[in-house]
């Protein structure tokens, strides 16, 4: 899913340029109220498994690639302004070092697969446990994953058919087909990490710390 040089025109890379630098503002100020230090150490090692997983990429006709995002399971656990941090950092170093993603796009690429995916996601994780209240933990987390991947991927396709390099309907087609499939790994992971997670009480231990640190 990562967008290279070249896929957008100016405008686009203009304006996503001056939201994902809006986005990370915002979510860095955000993240400073509600983030302790203690979760610091879980952060890193949360960034470290999505990088390494989004390396992973699947070449897609018509467009450009897919991959795992992760953003989901970061919201999950520390809320999705320090999900937006993370994926933003992950998104900078794979384009500066590993040149997966383009540096002119890398506004789309943050508000795409961070923001929109992200935000996604936990929005359908929160939605899931309200209606379920509580039940059917593994199948909420499972379509929240879905959603993240297929939500950013319906950004990056609008992204494409603004800048004229695909039309809407080829990219629209080709982006959340793929993804629909991709978004099933995704949707398995998160709902196994969560699941594991919050058997060993982890999930709730990080809520515990942030309440404390907002008090």
């Amino acid at each position: 899913m990562h967008i290279p040089d070249g896929f957008l025109d100016v405008k686009s890379c203009v304006t996503t340029g001056l939201l994902g630098i809006g986005a990370v503002a915002y979510s860095l100020r955000k993240t400073k109220i509600s983030l302790s230090r203690k979760q610091v150490p879980m952060i890193a090692l949360t960034g470290a498994f999505i990088f390494a997983a989004q390396m992973v990429n699947f070449p897609i006709a018509g467009a450009t690639s897919g991959h795992f995002l992760g953003g989901t399971m970061a919201s999950i656990l520390f809320g999705p302004a320090v999900a937006v941090v993370i994926m933003s950092a992950v998104l900078i170093i794979q384009a500066l070092v590993f040149q997966d993603g383009g540096l002119t796009v890398l506004g789309a690429n943050i508000i795409c697969t961070g923001v929109i995916g992200s935000y996604a996601g936990y929005g359908v994780y929160r939605l899931g446990l309200s209606l379920l209240r509580g039940r059917a933990m593994k199948v909420t987390t499972f379509l929240a994953g879905w959603c993240s991947i297929v939500s950013a991927s319906c950004g990056v396709a609008l992204l494409l058919a603004w800048s004229n390099t695909f039309p809407l309907g080829i990219a629209i087609k080709a982006m959340t087909g793929w993804h629909s499939l991709i978004g099933v790994g995704e949707g398995l992971i998160t709902a196994l990490v969560v699941a594991y997670l919050t058997e060993r009480n982890v999930v709730d231990g990080l809520r515990s710390q942030q309440e404390v640190h907002l008090s």
